[in-house]
């Protein structure tokens, strides 16, 4: 129904962005990644749209490229993987990054994507090795932020009142050091968000 969205950045959120277009305002889920791309409050941008229609709800998914909108109908042909499991894992890792992975078949760097569980991404090398066409961003102007691992810890503790440059710093000390902890390998995916989200507690604590 809709190709794209040019308007007024008039806010930002967690995995959110807001639109202003001539007195209507969109409310557009995008990816954390896509989210530092896209200009400041107050300017214009062109944000590319796909809508997901269900009898409960109707959301507008943005992305800052054609490219990131490609990537992500590449995702969501994975069985399993639905717009917000898609959205998630975009949001935490570069579509180059994933292609690479996904070509020389590292089921246990795949793993590691937060969004990506062992039986998903058995599934993606399967339906995706080989198959993504990336494409350059002409309009890619702004180089994206490395992405932070654990977006969903991060968003619980900014709900929390912290400020999320210093939440993000938290976590990503936390989970690097439990990167290198064995047993912190073998946690399932919900443990492992339990235990970086309390230590990160710890952490700006302190």
């Amino acid at each position: 129904m809709f190709n794209s969205l040019t308007g007024t950045v008039s806010g930002k959120g967690p995995q959110k962005i807001f639109i202003d277009t001539h007195g209507i305002e969109w409310d557009i889920t995008v990816s954390d990644s896509a989210l530092d791309r896209f200009p400041p409050v107050g300017e214009s941008a062109k944000v590319y749209t796909w809508m997901q229609h269900t009898d409960q709800l109707m959301t507008l998914f943005g992305f800052f490229s054609e490219s990131e909108r490609n990537l992500f109908f590449d995702l969501l042909k994975v069985d399993g993987i639905g717009p917000k499991a898609a959205m998630k894992i975009l949001g935490n890792i570069q579509a180059s990054d994933l292609a690479k992975i996904l070509d020389s078949g590292d089921l246990e760097s795949l793993q590691k994507v937060p969004g990506v569980g062992k039986k998903t991404a058995a599934k993606m090398l399967l339906q995706l090795k080989g198959k993504l066409h990336l494409e350059e961003d002409s309009s890619a102007s702004v180089p994206a932020k490395q992405a932070v691992p654990y977006e969903d810890v991060v968003a619980g503790l900014v709900s929390m009142g912290y400020d999320r440059k210093i939440a993000e710093q938290a976590v990503s000390s936390v989970s690097r050091r439990a990167g290198e902890d064995e047993k912190f390998a073998a946690y399932s995916e919900k443990e492992r968000e339990d235990y970086v989200f309390r230590q990160s507690l710890v952490e700006l604590a302190q």
